[in-house]
């Protein structure tokens, strides 16, 4: 048993879970995984291990079925707490398809919910989103902004889950609870071993840009470039995938010794980037050409979403400490470690071919 106990984490095997769980395992804590794998790569998992230095169990468990969530819950009764994040995360795909957004997130989490109702875990350690705040009608938005219209499906299930788990920790009098809102992770772990896995067709910025520069997908576009911004593109708030990892361990310690009811905080930046601003910055720091184009504003996409990160700061000692510069590259390292490992690079190969331009040497970093 490791100092600080047990946590399950649920999709942890995804892209912030399996950082996250990383540096959990670094910091002390016993955990335990529940993903259905349905968004992960098995590879990304066995190279988690790898660098804990240890096993870590996995239980392949879709939170959609009650009956086998509440089965792996009680194997594993003896947690002190969850770390939440399995979830569909895509806006667009949330637009096309609101349906499963509702069904995976929202009955995905009522029924992790239900499962250790009648356990003895006690800290509940939630995944939100900036989406919650809808088109913010002040920026940077803090925690006390009230929520605006949800500007997508994906947006809306993450309003709906603050509520529940909200009024669950009020009313139950059990749960504790901390949410945490975050936007746009990126970038990948220093040593490079594990990074976004493209398990399907990307809808995030950033691995649509490294594909396009290794020539596996046509020229970006841009869905916008007559926002009311400074250069017409969407503004968003990037922040590297350590500095969030490191924020979920800093945020259980705090649920664990200070067990408030309900607390959130805003994982950002203090300010945002815009879409054409990143491009720029992965040029010039990698040393290559993103191909893009300009196309009609995307249904479902705010004008503008940054965080303020002073509470977070101020109470659990956290802010972000890596650059944009260190986003950029970082990202474009890891996909060459993709495209230079066999394992990957034949996924590559099979989801992506390279049918496009690229002006790159794959096997060389610059």
């Amino acid at each position: 048993m490791s100092d600080r106990g047990k946590l399950i984490v649920t999709g942890g095997a995804g892209y912030i879970g399996s950082h996250t769980v990383v540096e959990l395992v670094k910091a002390g804590y016993d955990v335990v995984c529940i993903d259905n794998m349905e968004r992960a790569d098995p590879e990304i998992w066995r190279r988690v291990q790898n660098i804990v230095g240890r096993h870590i169990p996995l239980e392949s468990v879709d939170l959609r079925n009650l009956q086998d969530t509440q089965r792996a819950i009680n194997k594993h009764s003896d947690a002190k707490g969850v770390v939440h994040f399995a979830a569909y995360k895509y806006v667009p795909e949330s637009v096309r398809k609101p349906l499963p957004y509702f069904y995976n997130n929202v009955v995905g989490l009522l029924n992790l919910l239900k499962a250790i109702e009648d356990t003895g875990i006690k800290y509940f350690l939630f995944s939100s989103s900036c989406s919650v705040y809808g088109n913010a009608s002040k920026l940077p938005v803090t925690e006390d902004l009230p929520f605006e219209e949800a500007e997508s499906p994906y947006g809306r299930t993450k309003q709906i889950a603050e509520y529940i788990l909200k009024d669950l920790a009020h009313y139950s009098g059990k749960l504790k609870v901390v949410s945490l809102r975050y936007f746009n992770p990126v970038g990948s772990h220093p040593t490079y071993q594990i990074g976004e896995a493209l398990v399907g067709e990307p809808e995030n910025l950033f691995p649509r840009i490294t594909l396009s520069v290794a020539g596996r997908l046509p020229e970006i576009t841009i869905f916008g470039s007559d926002y009311p911004t400074r250069d017409g593109t969407p503004i968003r708030d990037y922040i590297h995938i350590m500095d969030l990892a490191e924020a979920h361990v800093l945020a259980m310690n705090w649920l664990i010794d200070n067990e408030p009811e309900y607390e959130v905080f805003n994982l950002g930046t203090g300010d945002g980037l815009t879409v054409l601003e990143i491009i720029k910055a992965f040029e010039e720091y990698n040393g290559v050409k993103v191909p893009y184009s300009f196309g009609p504003r995307r249904e479902g996409d705010v004008i503008a979403v940054y965080a303020s990160g002073e509470k977070a700061k101020e109470v659990l000692g956290w802010e972000p400490k890596r650059t944009v510069k260190e986003m950029v590259v970082d990202a474009w390292k890891w996909h060459l470690v993709m495209e230079n490992t066999p394992y990957f690079r034949s996924k590559l190969d099979s989801k992506f071919p390279r049918k496009y331009s690229s002006a790159v040497a794959l096997g060389e970093e610059r």
